[in-house]
């Protein structure tokens, strides 16, 4: 045992001393924090409480009738601004949203005539139909106030009526409540925190531990351990060791970084998930293992881990949120690693589901972790 944990902090010490790995264990984990986590920000804006939306809305001389339509399109998650015209912008510089409204509103209203609006929206088919709906309903709603403060008074409407309508306490009130536990699709900083502690994980033990293999192997020092009173199985222990606590160590620094920095809520759970991020870092420290005993360059494995930690973590749903995604990927996200650890993660922070709903990715990742650590074993040569 003396000889196993020997080995392991000897591998961890090198590791640390190395610049590549300082900077993918605590430099570049954070950066991504936010890049992907303000990117991803977008997936919930106006539709589960993220920030209201913003929209132009033109409309030459709109008057007072403005004030009632931008407070209902504020209660809809929308955040106005009112032009009355619009200058010759290339494509790229237009507002992502319009509402184009008919010239002098206030007064085509006044005097019985149609008003038309029209909506053009930039945004992705994800959020574009509930758009249309917020914008209906601010409109109707609008227009709702405008019959019955006019069919109140026989005075012509004025803005004081709407605002004493706005003021006028409400006879009906609706009060709603979620029937269970309302499932919102994760995003911000709640995807991209896990999304990226995930990634980086396993980007790091495929590299950093892949490669340090096959140069040991490649400079005779793994055959110099072949010679020294230290079994087989000390080494391959040491050595997988060795990227368990390499894991440990980008866990924790992922850990307190989105606590600190990004104001990060791990759940009512923490001890759940800290138990499937130790899976997940056992199966990242036996894939590292593994990977080193397969690849004879450390470009090859180098390479290798950059593709394969890329291409798991885009599958897995590290990247975005897999809601979001089409329904194959959907599919192939509950074969893979990377799934089950964002699956569990999701249960646990975002809908703060109980600790056993995630033993069976806990499981699954033990296994997998099991079945790759026997094949580096199987694979492991000193030379």
């Amino acid at each position: 045992m003396r000889n196993l944990f020997f080995i392991a902090w000897q591998d961890v010490r090198y590791q640390l001393r190395q610049g590549s790995t300082l900077l993918w264990v605590f430099v570049m984990p954070p950066i991504f924090f936010y890049f992907i986590g303000t990117v991803t920000g977008g997936f919930s804006a106006g539709v589960s409480g993220g920030a209201a939306t913003p929209i132009t809305v033109i409309a030459q001389d709109p008057g007072f009738l403005q004030q009632q339509i931008d407070m209902r399109l504020r209660e809809n998650d929308f955040e106005p601004e009112w032009v009355e015209s619009l200058p010759g912008v290339d494509a790229e510089e237009a507002p992502r949203r319009t509402l184009s409204i008919d010239p002098e509103m206030t007064s085509q209203v006044l005097a019985d005539q149609a008003v038309v609006a029209s909506f053009d929206t930039r945004a992705n088919a994800l959020s574009r139909d509930f758009e249309v709906i917020r914008i209906q309903r601010g409109l109707y709603t609008a227009l709702a106030d405008i019959a019955v403060a006019g069919a109140a008074s026989s005075q012509p409407l004025d803005s004081a009526m709407l605002d004493a309508l706005n003021a006028a306490p409400r006879m009906w009130q609706l009060e709603s409540s979620p029937a269970g536990k309302r499932i919102e699709i994760p995003s911000g900083f709640e995807q991209a925190v896990p999304g990226m502690l995930v990634m980086f994980t396993l980007l790091v033990l495929l590299t950093s531990g892949g490669t340090m293999l096959v140069l040991e192997r490649n400079q005779g020092l793994l055959r110099r351990l072949a010679s020294v009173p230290i079994s087989r199985a000390e080494v391959v222990a040491g050595k997988w060791l060795s990227r368990m606590m390499l894991a440990a160590l980008q866990v924790t620094a992922a850990l307190l970084l989105g606590t600190f920095l990004f104001s990060m809520d791990w759940g009512p759970n923490f001890g759940a998930v800290v138990v499937v991020l130790v899976a997940w870092g056992g199966f990242c420290a036996s894939a590292g293992l593994w990977l080193g005993t397969v690849a004879k360059t450390d470009g090859q494995a180098a390479g290798l881990g950059v593709l394969v930690a890329n291409a798991l973590a885009a599958l897995g749903g590290c990247w975005w949120p897999i809601e979001v995604t089409p329904a194959w990927m959907q599919g192939l996200q509950n074969f893979l690693p990377t799934g089950w650890t964002m699956d569990a993660l999701h249960k646990l922070i975002s809908f703060q589901a109980g600790a056993a709903s995630v033993v069976p990715q806990v499981v699954l990742l033990a296994i997998a972790g099991i079945v790759v650590g026997w094949l580096a074993i199987r694979n492991f040569e000193y030379q």
